[in-house]
């Protein structure tokens, strides 16, 4: 495999005795995309900052294209950010943004207006070169942001929640505007988030950080499908946690610890086989699904059902489990 272009190892991060961050680790690969994902408070922006140079480890190192920048100031590091919102100078226009660093660091006129225009070409942007931020979408001036983050050279991207205040339908559309941006240029993402759908969409691989630590990494699909913690369980998608008396009965074997199922795999029906009596105690229409929250033995259980015909509000069913479907994390194991 080859060398990672950034490997994170064994940081901690912290705000004068108090630590977010406890022994992370972590290899990312060139053109890979990685998301930071964790509820508010979990050090994921932390992350984030020490990773760009404007917030210094407690211990640790930090290595680029086998470098090591632990120690190196922000403006040595190579790398860009694309801040969550794009802090583009108001008064310049878009040339003028993405040109700005080239002009810090005296790059001839020439070749700043050679290399403006080109990554604007690629960008989607080369007729809004005379706009200022104001006058531009969204969507415009997320480009001008990345364009101004690459222009220098830079192979890894850092994007602090760029997504958190678009409403649902932009964010969908910016969401698939940054993938097209990376997979054009191919640079490398660190994306913090905390939205789940954005993680689970746009990335390679989730980082999940919580309580000053790594809870899990892997896929979308393998947080999702094979959590490692009741916690992952809970934070990625929707899942029931079942009583262990329920729990019981539903696996047919009585077990000590924590059992989790997610609502897609609640089977219901008025004669499901070796199923268990409920009562529907209430049914919410989402659009694509339906929620229908079962009322067994004074214990409500949840489950997502496809199409128009539904059980009504007090109607008498039955409920499995599809099989296989349980996550169970045993009591030596928490």
């Amino acid at each position: 495999m080859a060398t990672p272009i950034l490997i994170i190892d064994k940081l901690h991060i912290g705000y004068g005795d108090k630590v977010v961050i406890r022994d992370l680790s972590l290899e990312i690969h060139e053109g890979e995309f990685v998301a930071l994902l964790g509820p508010s408070g979990s050090g994921k922006s932390s992350v984030l900052r020490a990773l760009a140079g404007f917030h210094s480890v407690m211990s640790g190192r930090i290595v680029l294209e086998g470098k090591d920048i632990t120690k190196e100031p922000a403006e040595r590091r190579n790398v860009g950010m694309v801040f969550q919102n794009y802090a583009l100078f108001p008064t310049m226009t878009a040339f003028e943004n993405i040109a700005f660093a080239l002009r810090v660091a005296k790059i001839p006129q020439g070749e700043i207006r050679r290399r403006v225009a080109q990554i604007a070409e690629t960008a989607g942007i080369a007729d809004q070169l005379d706009k200022k931020p104001a006058t531009m979408s969204g969507g415009q001036q997320q480009r001008v942001a990345i364009a101004r983050a690459l222009v220098a050279g830079s192979k890894v991207l850092l994007f602090d929640e760029p997504l958190s205040n678009l409403d649902a339908k932009v964010r969908v559309t910016m969401r698939r505007e940054i993938k097209r941006l990376q997979e054009e240029f191919g640079f490398t993402a660190v994306f913090v988030t905390h939205d789940q759908e954005d993680a689970l969409t746009m990335s390679d691989t989730i980082v999940v950080l919580a309580n000053g630590g790594v809870e899990q990494i892997g896929s979308g699909r393998t947080l999702y499908r094979s959590p490692a913690t009741p916690f992952i369980c809970e934070f990625i998608g929707a899942a029931n946690e079942l009583p262990t008396t329920l729990g019981a009965q539903i696996l047919g074997c009585s077990f000590r610890g924590r059992i989790f199922v997610r609502h897609e795999d609640v089977l219901i029906g008025k004669t499901v086989e070796a199923g268990l009596p409920a009562t529907v105690h209430d049914v919410e229409f989402l659009g694509a699904h339906s929620r229908v929250d079962l009322d067994c033995d004074g214990y409500i259980i949840s489950a997502a059902a496809m199409g128009d015909t539904l059980p009504e509000i007090g109607e008498s069913v039955s409920w499995t489990i599809r099989a296989g479907s349980a996550h169970i994390f045993e009591e030596a194991n928490q």
